[in-house]
């Protein structure tokens, strides 16, 4: 079991300096990643202060030296993917490997897509979503690419320098479960980052729903022909300090399957300050 740390790109984490030092203090404190939000406007009404995640993720990729950074997640469909896959292989590059690219549909829609004349249908963006992940994928391998889908065309291209990571950087894939379309999606990937019930409230999940999930998410594998090979699977709430929190909260769980337990704060005033996770984080992750 491995432990990340959640947080917005908005509020108090919107200063680089300030996600810097987020990032300084849980490697220091023996965390195993840092994700970050990628909103542009989130809940436009609430006029939040917002940064660009890859600004951010640089900032932090210069204050560390061993933990994995990156978004959770990333709205592919509303991302050109030439720009997104150099911002990602080039923080690859920066970190000697250890950026992680978390993606999905993204949300609010109305708010991210069509406040900036997007569309909103959600099953145009979901095929924008898969054909940009095959785009990334390909633009990655460093040789040349050609694809033409629906929605993304690439012309005899070649990307180098290529990621440090082979033969992609991880792609983890969020969506709301139990619908099951965005964890099908998942299980062609590198992993599978669901929200669950109690997400907003970071109560971490049922066992039994989580037992659903990774008996789903294997199925879909072994029909995809990936059962032997590796897959994380990152499950994430609060969970207390203390000698107890690892076997209470993240035994269970590291007992189904799951890989990573990813710290996350509950959706509220606290949610945009850097106090309240700084002091969970101090405290060291919930290990088993």
């Amino acid at each position: 079991m491995r432990y990340s740390v959640n947080v917005p790109n908005f509020g108090e984490f919107a200063a680089p300096e300030v996600f810097a030092e987020v990032a300084r203090r849980a490697e220091e404190a023996g965390w195993d990643a840092l994700l970050v939000w990628d909103h542009v406007v989130e809940q436009k009404d609430l006029r939040r202060e917002i940064a660009d995640p890859w600004i951010l993720l640089t900032a932090a990729a210069l204050a560390t030296r061993r933990i994995r950074l990156g978004t959770a997640i990333t709205p592919v469909a509303r991302r050109r993917p030439a720009k997104l896959a150099r911002e990602v292989a080039t923080l690859d590059r920066l970190t000697n490997g250890r950026m992680v690219l978390g993606a999905g549909l993204g949300a609010p829609v109305d708010d991210e897509y069509g406040s900036f004349g997007d569309t909103t249908d959600t099953r145009v963006l979901a095929e924008r979503l898969d054909e940009g992940l095959q785009a990334l994928d390909l633009l990655w391998s460093g040789a040349p690419v050609t694809y033409r889908g629906n929605q993304i065309t690439i012309d005899d291209v070649v990307f180098l320098p290529a990621p440090v990571q082979r033969p992609r950087v991880p792609i983890w894939v969020g969506g709301f479960w139990p619908n099951k379309a965005p964890m099908r999606r998942a299980a062609w990937w590198d992993g599978a980052i669901p929200a669950m019930a109690g997400m907003e409230a970071a109560r971490p999940p049922e066992v039994s729903e989580v037992r659903d999930l990774v008996a789903f998410l294997r199925g879909c594998r072994a029909e995809n022909g990936l059962a032997d090979k590796p897959f994380d699977i990152i499950i994430g709430g609060m969970s207390p300090a203390g000698p107890t929190a690892g076997h209470d909260v993240v035994g269970p769980l590291a007992d189904l399957g799951i890989t990573w337990w990813d710290e996350r704060m509950p959706w509220g005033d606290d949610l945009e300050r850097t106090e309240p996770i700084l002091r969970r984080i101090e405290q060291g992750p919930p290990r088993i």
